[in-house]
């Protein structure tokens, strides 16, 4: 059997809708939580929840990065790891892209490899860090997609592991 042009636009509609709501649904806030709960849980460290008030601070910082998309430091008061993309990037995948520098990090001395970068990983693991706020804009002009988390309390202390 097979589709009529009347009963086509109804199905395109509802794939389209699909799949703005399966790329938001990598957004929310619990999306954020698990998947640094799933890289904690890997290294026996507790669960992270969500703040709101972490959250605010990371929506307002990312909302001043909107018109630059410069990955900036906030220098405020909480731990924070940056993510930018040219194209599209989901709230999941920038935590897995700080996930990944797990494999430069040396937990003997607790440094990275040599060249590379491991201090985003290390905010995700962090003990201390128990509560996390995320945000995520799309940058003006088509300069792509900014993310930040921010932690508190902040981690990444020199001398100290994260676990």
């Amino acid at each position: 059997m097979g589709f009529s042009k009347n009963s086509s636009l109804p199905l395109f509609c509802i794939l389209g809708l699909a799949l703005i709501l399966s790329s938001h649904a990598q957004d929310l806030p619990q999306d954020y939580v698990n998947a640094h709960n799933a890289a904690r849980a890997q290294v026996g460290v507790g669960p992270v929840t969500w703040d709101d008030r972490v959250a605010s601070y990371a929506q307002n910082y990312a909302n001043k990065r909107k018109g630059d998309c410069n990955l900036v430091h906030s220098g405020g008061p909480y731990g924070e790891n940056l993510a930018w993309s040219s194209a599209g990037l989901s709230g999941t995948d920038a935590v897995k892209l700080w996930v990944n520098e797990k494999a430069d990090y040396d937990y003997n001395s607790n440094t990275c490899a040599a060249g590379k970068v491991c201090g985003h990983y290390t905010q995700v693991v962090w003990r201390k860090s128990v509560r996390i706020g995320c945000a995520k804009v799309t940058c003006n002009n088509n300069k792509g997609t900014f993310i930040g988390c921010n932690y508190d309390p902040p981690g990444n202390f020199v001398g100290e592991k994260p676990y």
